[in-house]
């Protein structure tokens, strides 16, 4: 089962939800490692350069899986659930839909208005452009440092989020034992 139905997620669902998970677990681990490295030290310029380039993964990604979930519905959430837990079911997937394009922007925009103008290139073969930064947000620097406040923001915002997904899904598969979990493990599979 490629596609999803109305009781259970397709591969390709569950290929995107796992695929991205590590990467955007890694991201976070290699994101915070690199937050601790001198500037100087000789392994930063690399670790910068992969960050940014699963970052690109990451956003493009993102957009495939958006335009899928858009062709695939997901599968109703269980009956039995109360309307409040739904609603923030799906508020919480907004919030990371939403943080999952605004984390690799704002990256991009930092690396963008870095007075450095370091070029990011992805996994060492492909340049990718800097964008234009409105002269309205000051200089070089300040428009750098509040993308980069930006960034880490939304990259704490990120861990909320998922710590809260990730309890969620534990509560659906402990305490309510309805099968949510379930779904995103094998396709077929029906929520209760």
């Amino acid at each position: 089962m490629l596609r999803n139905s109305s009781n259970g997620y397709g591969w390709i669902a569950i290929a995107f939800h796992w695929s991205m998970a590590l990467m955007i677990i890694g991201m976070i681990g290699l994101g915070m490692y690199m937050h601790r490295l001198p500037l100087t030290d000789p392994a930063t310029f690399a670790l910068f350069q992969l960050h940014k380039s699963i970052g690109f993964v990451v956003l493009a990604l993102t957009v495939l899986r958006l335009v899928w979930r858009l062709a695939n519905p997901s599968p109703a959430l269980p009956a039995a659930m109360p309307a409040w837990e739904k609603a923030a079911a799906h508020l919480g997937h907004l919030g990371l839909y939403g943080l999952l394009f605004a984390i690799p922007l704002t990256g991009w925009l930092m690396v963008s208005a870095s007075p450095w103008n370091i070029p990011t290139i992805l996994f060492g073969a492909v340049h990718m452009p800097h964008l234009t930064i409105p002269e309205a947000l000051g200089t070089k620097a300040e428009a750098e440092t509040l993308f980069k406040d930006l960034h880490e923001l939304f990259a704490w915002l990120l861990i909320l989020l998922l710590v809260a997904h990730i309890g969620a899904a534990l509560k659906h598969h402990f305490l309510a034992r309805d099968g949510v979990l379930l779904r995103m493990l094998r396709p077929g599979r029906t929520a209760g």
